[in-house]
């Protein structure tokens, strides 16, 4: 029977894994789909090597989910897109935002997070591929929150579990709350201008703090740092300094896997259990990318006033 090859991630990782030696006709063996959804299970990360094109992201995506249109894009006709369950990522000199970080100009650069943080319902995961890759730059970074919760000090496992955190949409990532931001916003992108304006941005999400894997029964640091505001029942000096505490020590570089991309690979990801980033390209570089929405929601966000809602 058709395999593949399984590898660790370059450096040090309690997580992740590299996939070699997966073609397109394997997709079909149902030992293949299932070793690959329980290695996304454990892992949190996967990279896929030598593999190519769009009908291969598709059929790998479907593996783990439902590829589905990104939410902020859903009714939108006048943008031009790959296919319509593809997020396309792009940065190129004068297109796309631009950021001035350690006195250089960056652009593409997104902080770490996890997708749709700041509505009610978060996807699964997504696979990324590239298009077009600059001659520097271009990492995208990923930190495991199951093992940054083995790592916690007690007394934060003790102060943050049953805590819920508050979550809006962030355009200029210089101006976010917590965790690493920009210098300086020199320009944003018209298309993340335009998503602030979506009618279901305009309130805020929850989401808990801690929540349990449920194939594993592994605790996860639930955080996504650029949207969040706060501490449900505690906006104040004292819960966001508990906030900052755990998302300070969640984002340590010595947490995070920096993936360097090359032609031909793939990143699958579980965005109920990953962070990412987008570390950026100088501003005279190029970067092009897409990337599915895998669905499945977890279950565990809200919408601030939902109880209150229903009762009216």
């Amino acid at each position: 029977m058709a395999s593949f090859n399984v590898g660790p991630l370059p450096g040090d990782h309690e997580f992740g894994a590299v996939v070699t030696g997966l073609t397109a006709d394997m997709l079909d063996d149902p030992k293949v789909r299932q070793d690959l959804t329980d290695l996304w299970v454990d892992k949190g990360v996967i990279v896929f090597r030598g593999v190519e094109g769009l009908e291969l992201q598709i059929a790998l995506s479907e593996i783990f989910g439902e590829p589905a249109e990104h939410p902020l894009l859903v009714g939108i006709k006048d943008q031009p897109r790959t296919h319509h369950v593809i997020a396309d990522i792009n940065y190129a000199e004068g297109h796309g935002d631009l950021y001035l970080i350690n006195g250089e100009e960056i652009g593409g650069y997104l902080p770490w997070h996890f997708d749709l943080a700041y509505v009610n319902k978060i996807n699964h995961g997504g696979i990324l591929r590239p298009h077009v890759l600059p001659n520097r730059g271009g990492q995208t970074g990923f930190i495991d929150q199951i093992t940054t919760y083995d790592s916690l000090p007690q007394r934060l496992k003790d102060e943050i579990e049953g805590l819920e955190v508050i979550y809006t949409y962030q355009t200029d990532s210089s101006q976010a709350k917590f965790g690493d931001r920009p210098d300086k916003c020199l320009h944003l992108s018209p298309e993340i201008v335009r998503a602030a304006s979506h009618p279901v941005l305009q309130q805020r999400a929850i989401h808990p703090l801690v929540y349990t894997q449920e194939e594993t029964g592994r605790k996860v640091v639930n955080i996504s740092p650029w949207h969040a505001q706060g501490i449900v029942g505690r906006e104040n000096a004292e819960g966001d300094a508990l906030l900052r505490e755990v998302i300070d020590f969640s984002i340590r570089p010595e947490r995070a896997y920096f993936h360097t991309w090359e032609a031909g690979d793939m990143v699958l990801w579980d965005n109920w259990r990953m962070m990412h980033c987008a570390c950026g390209v100088p501003s005279g570089e190029q970067r092009r990318m897409g990337r599915t929405t895998i669905s499945g929601d977890y279950g565990l966000g809200r919408w601030e006033h939902a109880e209150e809602d229903e009762l009216v």
